[in-house]
């Protein structure tokens, strides 16, 4: 098939849907239409994300609540917003994103806004002074998994995520994984 000879509504559309990024069209934090690219981000199938509240993709309500507060102050004054934050795939797995958004109604900044998301691999909130191997372990740690599934999964025994995991907990001033798991989703 010649894309290029399609109707233009059809090659916006395509364009829409064959991205490849995640993008994500809402309105009032309800979602109307997602690309497929989402649906793999998330595990999500696209029937059902639509029509569901963004919530569904947020590890924890405090954590949903305090992001729509960020946006809705920002975005009262200008017409795009970018932040990091920890999403939720439909396994469970807490995924650390790049979310950026923008209204396409500046008056009324919730009512239509356009989102594209994306998986940050390196990246952890409040670890800048992580270094690579101790975000990794964070990660593995704020979606649940033991020090032996953290260490299989990594390629390193499980006494070394044990002394990564001290270090993370000594660098981020919190005493066990659930504080740990509460400053990095929560805080965010």
């Amino acid at each position: 098939m010649d894309y290029a000879e399609l109707p233009e509504a059809v090659q916006n559309l395509t364009g829409f849907m064959d991205a490849p990024v995640a993008i994500m069209v809402m309105s009032d934090r309800r979602i109307l239409r997602v690309n497929t690219e989402t649906e793999l981000l998330f595990g999500w199938n696209r029937a059902e994300l639509e029509g569901q509240s963004i919530r569904v993709l947020y590890p924890s309500s405090v954590d949903y609540e305090k992001t729509g507060d960020r946006w809705h102050r920002w975005l009262a004054s200008r017409p795009r917003y970018e932040d990091e934050r920890f999403m939720q795939r439909r396994d469970g797995e807490i995924v650390w994103m790049r979310a950026r958004g923008r209204t396409l109604t500046p008056a009324d900044p919730f009512r239509l806004m356009v989102w594209t998301f994306e998986p940050l691999k390196e990246r952890a909130p409040d670890a800048a002074t992580l270094t690579p191997k101790e975000r990794e372990v964070a990660r593995h740690i704020v979606n649940g998994h033991t020090s032996k599934e953290a260490g299989q999964a990594m390629g390193i025994s499980p006494r070394t995520v044990e002394v990564h995991r001290a270090a993370i907990l000594r660098k981020l001033g919190v005493r066990n994984a659930a504080e740990l798991a509460a400053k990095m989703i929560v805080a965010r």
